[in-house]
């Protein structure tokens, strides 16, 4: 059945607001990425950044690893392993992990990313009002409050970005942006 003009007409007016979608058929590849894991000290501070002040959705949280020891008795989990997602539910999940059975050393905090370590980039439709308990979660330092930058287009033109960017309570640099213009590799403006 085909839309009939008016609903073409109609849905012409409509504001488009475009997040996330799966790539056409044809431009597939065999892979997804499933999840990038973040191993923690502590995963109750870091589920209040990322669950309560980001806003991701807890889809699992188990304790693991504990198998049997010498004697075939139960031994204790050695892992908690909490995986979160945000608009999709198979790719794209955060996985906090903690060690149970040996604390993990502090990182520092307030330096430069640099090679063998990770810059996760999250977008938040509402990084104006979400910001304020984003920076009050304990543990989280500021590096830039939210303001506007502009990347690159391919082909030319900007991509502008309400830009933010915080160390987690483990120093993970985390970049929390509001697309403002049409996003790399797609032809739709986000709103």
């Amino acid at each position: 059945m085909r839309p009939s003009r008016l609903l073409l007409m109609f849905t012409a007016l409509l504001p488009v607001a475009v997040w996330s979608a799966p790539v056409p058929e044809a431009e597939r590849v065999p892979v997804d990425v499933r999840r990038t894991t973040l191993v923690v000290r502590d995963i109750d501070k870091s589920l209040a950044l990322y669950r309560d002040a980001i806003g991701l959705k807890v889809i699992y949280d188990q304790k693991i690893g504990g198998g049997l020891d010498k004697d075939g008795k139960a031994a204790p989990a050695t892992v908690r392993l909490v995986l979160l997602r945000a608009n999709d539910d198979f790719i794209g999940a955060l996985g906090l992990m903690q060690r149970l059975d040996a604390p993990e050393p502090a990182q520092p905090v307030n330096k430069r990313p640099m090679a063998g370590e990770m810059i996760m980039v999250i977008n938040a439709r509402d990084l104006e009002e979400r910001f304020a308990r984003i920076k009050a979660v304990p543990g989280v330092t500021v590096k830039t409050a939210p303001e506007r930058i502009e990347y690159p287009a391919p082909g030319g033109g900007v991509i502008p970005v309400l830009f933010s960017a915080i160390y987690d309570p483990d120093g993970f640099f985390i970049e929390i942006n509001k697309i403002q213009g049409a996003p790399a590799g797609t032809t739709t403006p986000a709103k």
